[in-house]
């Protein structure tokens, strides 16, 4: 992570359901000033994206994982924070299996490690028949409460997602996604994420048992668990700024922004936020973010970044 970089490159997010607007979140500015983001589309997601030919072999996750080393070789960035959302968590958490060397952490929002059962792969098929694929990514995005109430954040998706010019390439992602592998995470085995590790979910939203489970998984000392009351299925989208005290919660325990003033979160460390250990000074990293002056002066090292996988 960096100080401002006039010279860095900035990919603006474009992408219909992602995490771009908690990045745009007005209490995030503190956050991003100190980071290189980038942000990283899935092919045929990013705006004016032409129509893929009939036939067309869209990529499976796992590949859109095997994508990112050159991404991070092009920007040469040594390792990232990632923040994906869905399918995005799905990605970045494959390719931190395969690659743990290169990520100091993940916030993964709405992340489902399983791969589809046979009752699932059933119940997908036969909601086909009856429902359009943008009703279908609406199901998968948001709780059926909020559909339901029909709030004006649902109408705008459902505008959005509808009048997708480049619908055709959303339903080989949402084809893609739907076809993943098992991450196969196993608490004190070899395959699980060795980085810090932040679970968001929103209270019954449509993915809270996956998130549940895969924070069963997981190892107990590096990972945190964040339920989010009254955010439904995006809770990126309607809850950004108890989303970022807790990214800021997450980055001090990491080591960085040692100077940051934190407000609700780190005074009442809400009920909804658990761990099972602390974020500590254990968690030593070789690089020290660069503080304004008021903190004194700190090592410098290599700038780290953060990567943000819209889903």
């Amino acid at each position: 992570m960096a100080p401002p970089n006039p010279n860095a490159q900035r990919y603006s997010p474009t992408t219909m359901w992602d995490s771009t607007p908690l990045f745009q979140f007005v209490d995030m500015q503190e956050i991003i000033q100190n980071f290189v983001r980038v942000h990283v589309d899935a092919p045929g997601m990013e705006e004016g994206a032409p129509v893929f030919p009939l036939g067309y072999q869209y990529p499976s996750l796992d590949q859109l994982a095997d994508m990112i080393p050159c991404i991070l070789q092009y920007l040469n960035f040594s390792t990232i924070i990632g923040v994906g959302v869905g399918a995005g968590a799905y990605v970045l958490s494959r390719y931190a299996l395969t690659h743990p060397d290169t990520v100091e952490g993940l916030v993964l929002i709405n992340i489902d490690p399983n791969a589809k059962g046979w009752m699932d792969w059933a119940a997908h098929k036969l909601t086909g028949l009856t429902s359009s694929i943008p009703e279908m990514i609406l199901g998968h995005l948001f709780s059926q409460e909020e559909l339901s109430g029909n709030s004006e954040l649902i109408q705008k998706y459902r505008n959005i997602i509808t009048h997708a010019p480049n619908l055709e390439n959303i339903e080989l992602y949402w084809n893609s996604y739907n076809n993943r592998r098992d991450l196969n995470f196993e608490r004190g085995s070899d395959i699980t994420l060795k980085c810090p590790v932040m679970l968001v979910v929103g209270d019954q939203a449509p993915h809270e048992d996956a998130v549940v489970e895969c924070n069963s998984k997981l190892d107990p000392t590096q990972t945190s668990f964040l339920k989010m009351a009254d955010s439904g299925g995006q809770p990126q989208l309607t809850q950004p700024g108890k989303l970022t005290e807790a990214f800021k919660y997450f980055l001090q325990g990491m080591g960085y922004m040692a100077s940051s003033c934190m407000t609700r979160l780190s005074r009442s460390r809400t009920a909804s936020l658990t761990s099972a250990a602390s974020l500590d000074g254990n968690r030593s990293r070789s690089r020290t973010l660069s503080q304004s002056s008021e903190s004194g002066p700190l090592p410098s090292g290599p700038p780290g970044h953060t990567m943000e996988v819209s889903c």
